[in-house]
């Protein structure tokens, strides 16, 4: 079974290590959402302005496109995305009803721990009040996997595929 997983979470809570883990573990494709921001809303967060919901749909629909064109070729995949609004997961999830979203939670002191250690990331610690401020948690009927940010990423991955219900591709 080729599974589709997007990961979700604030800035530095570990979307990409933790995403290109399981990718790996799963044997499917990588995508960081990072990838997919034109350079106009790289520029704004660079700026340390936070991204307008205008900024972000063309954004969330290119990271949508990649899932469907993984779905199509039959072929399994992991994104990224900090999804963060239940509007943004609507638009990613709705009409793909073989994605999983994957939740990574911790709190913001240690996370925001994290995040100031990435100097060279376009996303400044500046921005991370808004990042938990914009945060609207998965609720159950998006049927998340919810793992705490807390173990180390390999255990993370771990329980993944235990949720995801496999070890590995």
């Amino acid at each position: 079974m080729s599974h589709l997983v997007l990961v979700m979470g604030v800035s530095g809570a570990g979307k990409s290590t933790v995403g290109s883990l399981l990718a790996a573990r799963l044997g499917v494709a990588f995508a960081d959402a990072d990838a997919f921001h034109p350079p106009a809303n790289v520029a704004k967060m660079r700026a340390g302005e936070a991204l307008t919901d205008a900024d972000r749909w063309p954004w969330l629909d290119a990271i949508g496109a990649w899932l469907d064109t993984r779905a199509a070729a039959g072929k399994g995949g992991v994104a990224t995305c900090s999804a963060l609004k239940h509007s943004y997961r609507d638009r990613l999830l709705d009409q793909r009803p073989a994605v999983r979203l994957l939740h990574l939670s911790g709190d913001a002191a240690l996370i925001g721990a994290r995040q100031a250690a990435r100097p060279d990331h376009f996303m400044p610690p500046s921005l991370m009040a808004s990042q938990f401020a914009t945060l609207e948690p998965p609720e159950q009927d998006e049927r998340a996997i919810i793992l705490s940010v807390v173990p180390p990423p390999e255990a993370i991955v771990e329980a993944a595929l235990r949720a995801l219900g496999t070890r590995a591709a």
